[in-house]
């Protein structure tokens, strides 16, 4: 392989790598729109049953784990789409199927409160078909440092 070749094919491979990441980018966005139209479309209603939980006190390190109860109040099967935090270091869990009409799922959440001495105050983002949209939900609480 000559020189120039081997230059070539150095100064094209960034190009192709960027390239094929920006289709990938463009299927992701692609499947989002997709699942907010599927949302639009068939939606349902939720009726929450936990909405916010004060876990009290715990020592620093410790794991706080909650599952937040809501019901399919709607008629369609109630579709959780995504399921996030204001902090990597609390944890939600969505249900992986539909939840059908009339039946409760759950949310839950894990807390871990190393390095998160003082008042927390979490919010967990649920995004889903229902309407109108599922509201936010609260975990609170209070960490103490570790006592020696």
């Amino acid at each position: 392989m000559s020189v120039v070749k081997k230059y070539m094919l150095l100064l094209l491979a960034p190009v192709l790598i960027v390239s094929c990441d920006n289709s990938r980018k463009d299927k992701t966005n692609k499947d989002k729109e997709n699942q907010a139209v599927l949302a639009a479309k068939d939606s349902t209603t939720v009726q929450i049953i936990d909405s916010a939980y004060d876990y009290g006190k715990v020592t620093d390190g410790e794991k706080v784990a909650y599952n937040y109860r809501f019901k399919n109040s709607g008629n369609k099967p109630l579709v959780i789409i995504s399921a996030s935090s204001t902090c990597g270091c609390t944890i939600p869990e969505k249900p992986e199927k539909p939840v059908m009409p009339g039946e409760i799922g759950f949310i839950k959440v894990v807390f871990n409160s190393k390095g998160k001495v003082g008042s927390t105050h979490k919010l967990i983002t649920v995004e889903s078909n229902a309407n109108p949209p599922f509201p936010e939900l609260l975990l609170t609480g209070t960490v103490e440092e570790e006592k020696k």
